[in-house]
């Protein structure tokens, strides 16, 4: 980490052997842990934990109020909105320690959360994917699903700019960026 590349704000703890990439802005009460890795060109909201050993991408976005816990990969391109909740166990107690059974969850390029969005552990977010705001994701989503609801259903399907694609006989278009996709014999979307 270079400290005259990275801003982190005084009211901020950033532990020792964290690596911080050049461009990213860590803003007031956030903590990240040692062993943490976060790419460039971040923003770190007001009040986020970032876990040991969670990697996070770059040109990621955390909105305040946001616990990245140990488990997570984020790669590149995401938006957390702010006070959405990850999880890393499927059966906690709090008199049994169960760090053992942290379930991995990646979050793939370009992916949104919503505000308050929950996202149980063990569960992948595919590439360009929409959590709707509130939505709890209770299984993998797939590639430019838009997930809404608690549990969370795919409502639609989205474009990488964010707008929903409209179906036609051949092709799902986008009407706001003219990108077209094709469905492939796995029911997951191809931009030509």
């Amino acid at each position: 980490m270079n400290p005259t590349k990275v801003f982190i704000h005084h009211s901020s703890y950033v532990d020792e052997g964290a690596k911080i990439g050049e461009s990213t802005k860590i803003w007031h009460f956030s903590h990240i842990m040692s062993s943490a890795i976060i790419g460039t060109n971040c923003i770190i909201g007001q009040n986020v934990f970032v876990g040991a050993n969670v990697i996070i991408g770059n040109n990621v976005k955390i909105q305040n109020n946001v616990s990245v816990y140990d488990g997570v990969i984020i790669e590149d391109d995401v938006f957390l909105g702010p006070s959405m909740v990850f999880t890393n166990v499927l059966n906690p107690r709090s008199f049994i320690e169960r760090k053992a059974a942290f379930e991995k969850t990646i979050i793939k390029k370009g992916a949104t959360i919503g505000a308050n969005a929950t996202i149980l552990c063990g569960n992948n977010l595919g590439n360009y994917c929409l959590i709707g705001a509130g939505a709890t994701v209770t299984k993998t989503v797939k590639n430019h699903a838009l997930i809404i609801g608690v549990p969370g259903v795919q409502k639609a399907w989205v474009c990488e700019c964010g707008s929903v694609l409209i179906k036609n006989s051949r092709s799902y278009d986008c009407t706001e960026c003219g990108r077209i996709f094709t469905m492939d014999e796995n029911q997951n979307l191809t931009k030509q």
